[in-house]
């Protein structure tokens, strides 16, 4: 009988490490596509961010039921996904929006070292929307919060030069966005470089969409980005942040009036978790989830695919 040959990719590049907190978490490090171990064992599984708001104004009543009402108080509510196995917490200061309470830059940095000292976790620090005021926000954040290293959340190439210097002048990360494509994304982890970031003061957002919203052209953006930087394109050679949470925003996922579509918990769940199931298996090293249980189907799937548990 004829012994069918084993058929392997032999990879010149790497995925750089990236630390994360106070030193004792680290994204990246793949050298190879996602859970082939027969080509290259997963170092570790990808991280799970789970998604905190500093105001639940807008928020979506299915989601914030997922969390006992704990979610009232962000401390909390991020002491919370700690003890679901969360790996990070992705704080949005949506409050600091002008148009909502305006929240302070002051106040809001305060808040993210309250995380911090009663969590232990990393922290990726998202502003509101409003680029003026994000820009003051997260530069306080990094000037305030120092005993940990944040992501800060993020720049484009129309507006990354000062969150890119305070990022850098207070040693935290900060995390390039561009727009389902594989050049910008690359051409977005050019212009950090150039600034003065080294790689390993990078993560990259090529942004996510949703089962139903573009998940196969994003997977394979995706795809195509990890194997750029495998094969050796060393502008590719960051971590991978997947904002799972798009799935919340589609209406097969979250519509509650029609009885006839099974239970919106249910869902919700299961829509947010393929999206990041998906994700995860085109290269992401970093996942940004909503929901508690998605988050624990994740973790745990996640767990045996890299055979850590």
């Amino acid at each position: 009988m004829t012994e069918i040959p084993q058929v392997t990719d032999k990879f010149t590049g790497s995925i750089n490490e990236v630390t994360l907190g106070k030193g004792d978490y680290i994204a990246g490090g793949a050298n190879g596509m996602p859970f082939l171990s027969f080509e290259n064992k997963s170092k570790s599984r990808p991280m799970v961010a789970g998604e905190v708001w500093d105001d639940i104004t807008d928020y979506p009543q299915i989601a914030a039921d997922m969390f006992s009402g704990r979610q009232k108080d962000p401390v909390e509510w991020a002491t919370m996904w700690k003890e679901l196995g969360a790996d990070m917490i992705c704080l949005r200061l949506v409050s600091t929006d002008p148009g909502k309470k305006n929240t302070s830059p002051k106040d809001a940095a305060a808040l993210v070292q309250k995380i911090s000292d009663k969590t232990n976790l990393p922290i990726m620090v998202c502003g509101s929307g409003s680029v003026e005021k994000d820009i003051e926000v997260l530069t306080e954040v990094c000037t305030t919060v120092k005993d940990t290293r944040l992501i800060i959340s993020k720049v484009d190439e129309c507006e990354y030069k000062k969150l890119s210097a305070a990022a850098m002048a207070n040693n935290h990360v900060i995390l390039g966005f561009s727009n389902l494509d594989v050049n910008l994304a690359k051409q977005m982890n050019i212009l950090l470089k150039d600034y003065g970031l080294e790689n390993n003061n990078i993560v990259m957002d090529p942004l996510m969409a949703a089962l139903g919203m573009g998940l196969d052209y994003s997977y394979s953006v995706n795809e195509r980005i990890r194997a750029g930087a495998l094969f050796g394109d060393k502008m590719l050679q960051v971590p991978m942040v997947c904002d799972c949470t798009g799935a919340w925003d589609v209406g097969d996922a979250t519509n509650e009036d029609d009885g006839t579509i099974g239970d919106v918990t249910f869902r919700a769940t299961w829509w947010e978790a393929i999206t990041a199931m998906a994700a995860m298996i085109s290269g992401a090293d970093i996942l940004i989830i909503r929901g508690a249980p998605a988050a624990d189907m994740i973790r745990t799937y996640a767990n045996e695919l890299t055979e850590v548990l």
